[in-house]
């Protein structure tokens, strides 16, 4: 008896200690944040609710005249593509957002001719460059408007931007409920209230996520130090993460072609970018390895501190935990990295986050497999893509809640202007030909580019990696056989009286403070109709043979309501 309780002893011992291990982790994760960090992080002040009064633009009575000097009381949304010249990939870009009613884009450094001694001239680091200088100017933008910035010749949007939105807000919720979980809470100042404990550390911008982290060194921390993705851990099934050809791997590395967050903290990473380019000759291999390093530097600064000030207890549970395989801190992994030197007063934290699970943002680099356009009235496809993906084991596949309530894809091309009346079509006068749309359509018939392992849809496709897919996938957007329709409709319905008293308010009911549909701004300042950057392109973009744009029934001149010509026979002479 006296063996049997002696034996007991040792188990007894064990389980104790591990209990204490787990108590000590825990009550160290609330420690507050110590002084001489080299660099402290106030959180951002936006506060990230799910509803937001950005999730629609305000409208007034369509039947009213807006009074003199009416200002816009809600955050603006700017759509910002950097493309320093129009290509059929760029109108393939600006149909897609014309669709779909996103704010009418600003084109960044378009005209400008780069001639540096780089692999691309020294037009990555000039595109830094003029998203900076444009978030700077304060008379365009205000801190609290919302800033969507795009590679201008490979992302096509998919859903419409009320859903770009909502799921933004969502990721920020999500994504500092983690973070405060994590890292706990500090004791911060606060202006007129006295201190009071805060998250440590909070998200507000979003950025696409990769499976493959280029160009930087893998032992950079921009590979090495940046967070595990949270997507399951098997959702490739036993090759999950462990794939040496990447296609099976979870994204968990920025990707500098899509970001979206407050124009305040967006302007702040770019602005240590143009440093890092600027003053550090960081610039030289492209865009995509400065911000890679922005995110890395942040995440290995994060991780330390937290591992520094850990209790004793909660430094023994990580050491038992990473012997086991069960750490989830990345600088744990048995992997070299190389250190980084902070800099005292240097800012190292910017509220950056991924978007994992591709809810808005779905890159393609070694991704292009995790897709299939999938028409979600289709009752046999379930079989069908399980046959062709054994891997997905079955996950939930659905059309989502936020795609169901939206306005039918058609609707976005004319929000809230669908008048027959003909004086309400002065501009592009009805064709039968040229205008022949289905009477009703839901998102349920139109085939929509579903992640099947994230279980999503993505609001907009970031084409990278393989090129060939521009041209191979174009066809399957839900829009493209609808494209020309959907961009004259669009255009017609800015044409109107009522479009002149919305612009006459200042922007009032638009997204963009300035107003304005049917074209594109340029950071200058200057306005250009579809027609004039998408001339030439109408073959490869529409893909209808209908012919060239305002010209497909005969030449002719057309006047808007402005009386400003807007269609005419501007090359006659350059048919060649």
């Amino acid at each position: 008896m006296a063996r049997s309780r002696r034996s007991r002893m040792p188990l007894f011992i064990t389980v104790a200690c591990l209990l204490l291990l787990i108590l000590g982790w825990k009550s160290s994760d609330k420690s507050t944040f110590q002084a001489g960090y080299a660099s402290p992080y106030t959180p951002p002040t936006l506060h990230h609710d799910v509803e937001s009064p950005l999730l629609a633009p305000e409208t007034k009575d369509d039947n009213s005249t807006a009074p003199p000097g009416l200002q816009k009381k809600n955050p603006s949304f700017h759509l910002l593509v950097p493309a320093t010249e129009a290509s059929s990939n760029l109108c393939k870009t600006l149909l897609s957002s014309f669709v779909l009613s996103y704010p009418p884009p600003t084109l960044v450094n378009y005209g400008k001719k780069f001639d540096g001694d780089n692999w691309d001239k020294g037009s990555h680091a000039g595109k830094i460059r003029g998203v900076y200088d444009y978030l700077n100017d304060r008379k365009k933008l205000a801190d609290e408007d919302m800033v969507l910035v795009v590679d201008g010749y490979d992302v096509w949007f998919q859903l419409p931007p009320v859903i770009m939105i909502k799921r933004y807000h969502q990721l920020i919720s999500e994504a500092n409920g983690r973070l405060r979980r994590r890292y706990g809470t500090a004791l911060q100042q606060t202006h007129g209230e006295g201190p009071r404990m805060t998250p440590k550390y909070t998200q507000s911008v979003v950025f696409g996520a990769d499976k493959l982290c280029w160009p930087n060194p893998h032992s950079d921390p921009a590979c090495a130090a940046v967070p595990y993705s949270t997507l399951p851990k098997d959702v490739y099934g036993p090759s999950t993460d462990n794939d040496p050809n990447d296609f099976y791997n979870r994204p968990r590395y920025l990707n500098s072609g899509t970001v979206m967050g407050p124009v305040k903290d967006v302007r702040a990473i770019y602005e240590a970018a143009v440093t890092k380019v600027e003053k550090e000759n960081r610039g030289t291999i492209g865009d995509q390895f400065v911000f890679a390093e922005i995110f890395g530097e942040q995440e290995f600064q994060r991780e330390t501190q937290r591992q520094t000030t850990k209790g004793a207890g909660g430094k023994w549970y990580e050491w038992i935990a990473n012997a086991l395989g069960g750490d989830d801190s990345p600088l744990s992994a048995n992997q070299t990295i190389n250190n980084m030197t902070a800099v005292a007063g240097r800012r190292y934290e910017f509220g950056i986050g991924l978007d994992y699970e591709s809810r808005m943002f779905q890159t393609m680099t070694h991704s292009a497999n995790d897709i299939e356009f999938v028409a979600h009235n289709d009752s046999s496809v379930m079989s069908h893509l399980l046959e062709k993906h054994p891997q997905m084991k079955g996950n939930p596949f659905a059309l989502p809640f936020d795609v169901q309530m939206a306005h039918g894809p058609l609707w976005y091309s004319s929000p809230g202007n669908h008048s027959l009346d003909a004086k309400e079509r002065i501009l592009l006068p009805h064709s039968d030909k040229l205008d022949d749309l289905p009477e009703h359509l839901d998102w349920y018939e139109v085939p929509l580019a579903t992640n099947l392992y994230a279980s999503t849809i993505p609001s907009l496709l970031h084409v990278n990696g393989d090129k060939s897919l521009l041209a191979d996938w174009w066809p399957s957007m839900w829009y493209h056989p609808y494209g020309r329709a959907l961009v004259r409709r669009y255009i017609r319905s800015t044409q109107t009286r009522k479009a002149a008293q919305a612009a006459a308010a200042g922007g009032q009911t638009w997204w963009d403070m300035r107003g304005g549909r049917g074209g594109v701004w340029t950071d200058n300042g200057l306005w250009m109709s579809w027609g004039e950057v998408c001339k030439k392109t109408e073959e490869d973009v529409f893909q209808d043979g209908k012919g060239k744009w305002g010209k497909e029934e005969g030449s002719r001149k057309v006047t808007n309501f402005f009386g400003t010509v807007i269609v005419a026979d501007e090359d006659e002479g350059d048919e060649g």
